[in-house]
């Protein structure tokens, strides 16, 4: 009997830690991320977004930080890389700036 509740406690010790484990943090900047999807999508109707990357973090001061993300927009038969940069307050999560800069390839 005791082998049986050992077993039982230690699987589900191991499976609450495993769980735990498992479990993705959304990263800080998944926010910022989705506010650049929303200027692409506003400056690109109808467009396809081909492809997406966080380039990342760049320090502007002590509390402002500015995150960088690429997309590859298909506008027509063009492929166009369009740069958002996005710059927040880290002290109170407050959006300060966009800045969109496309580059035709």
């Amino acid at each position: 009997m005791k082998k049986y509740l050992i077993s039982i406690i230690l699987l589900g010790s191991f499976l609450f830690s495993f769980s735990t484990f498992t479990q993705a943090q959304k990263p800080d900047y998944e926010k910022y991320g989705k506010i650049a999807m929303t200027v692409i999508v506003a400056d690109y109707p109808g467009e396809e977004v081909r492809d997406y990357q966080y380039l990342g973090r760049k320090k502007i001061s002590d509390t402002k930080v500015e995150d960088s993300f690429r997309f590859q927009v298909q506008e027509k038969s063009k492929k166009i890389d369009v740069i958002v940069k996005v710059n927040h307050d880290l002290s109170n999560n407050k959006l300060l700036t966009i800045t969109v800069e496309s580059q035709k390839q």
